[in-house]
């Protein structure tokens, strides 16, 4: 699952960005409207946390905006205003939730997670074969054996299962995976799939990553590859 965080306090989106990346997020960071509105336009994001006092604008515009749009994004807003009015408005443009300053970051990501669940994004079991998936929990089974992956590994099997048996295209995983301002190497995706399907094979997992050159990689069973010509 992939975050915006909009939110102009620095220290406090440092530790929005090291909590939710801890929780298994992919998280992309800025500080103004105006940045929050380009990067609706230009990345696919699971969930926005919003904060209204933004230093170019009312955040209460990029919430409006955002809802105006074909496929909202689930919106959390975060503010240090406490008035009911300002609670009812929030939620009447659009808003999924409403956090008030200061607040938990065990409580916000519970928060963020049940706003998830409600969206289209409902968490599930995602299954291939011997293997199952639980996304919330990053919680990976194979023959009835659990298997530990990395966070970003798990990220990486969580969109070869969703998209199954699609194709999924590689400049899509790095923007999945990785927020814009990660240095992300020609050979991240690559040196990512070898150490999933390592795993794959030592715990007997009867799917395979294949790649698709020159687009990307998709997740077939052990048949489908072996009968591969």
């Amino acid at each position: 699952m992939k975050v915006l965080i909009v939110e102009d306090h620095r220290p406090l989106q440092a530790l929005l960005v090291d909590h939710l990346k801890r929780g298994a997020f992919a998280v992309d960071a800025v500080q103004t409207g105006e940045d929050a509105l380009l990067a609706l336009k230009t990345t696919r994001y699971d969930a926005l946390l919003l904060d209204l006092g933004l230093p170019d604008m009312d955040g209460m515009k990029v919430l409006a905006c955002n809802a105006d749009r074909s496929s909202p994004v689930p919106c959390i807003v975060l503010t240090a205003r406490d008035a009911l009015q300002s609670r009812v408005d929030s939620l009447n443009a659009g808003a999924d939730d409403y956090v008030l300053k200061p607040f938990d970051m065990p409580e916000l990501e519970a928060r963020l997670r049940a706003v998830l669940r409600r969206s289209a994004h409902v968490f599930h079991t995602l299954t291939h074969g011997n293997l199952s998936f639980e996304p919330e929990a990053c919680h990976v089974v194979v023959a009835g054996r659990t298997v530990n992956l990395a966070r970003r590994e798990a990220m990486l099997l969580e969109e070869m299962l969703r998209a199954g048996p699609r194709i999924v295209v590689k400049d899509r995983l790095e923007e999945r995976l990785y927020s814009y301002s990660e240095s992300v190497t020609s050979n991240a995706i690559e040196a990512l799939v070898s150490r999933l399907r390592r795993k794959f094979s030592d715990a007997g997992a009867d799917s395979r990553i294949e790649t698709v050159r020159g687009v990307g990689y998709r997740l077939v069973s052990a048949h489908e590859a072996h009968a591969q010509p």
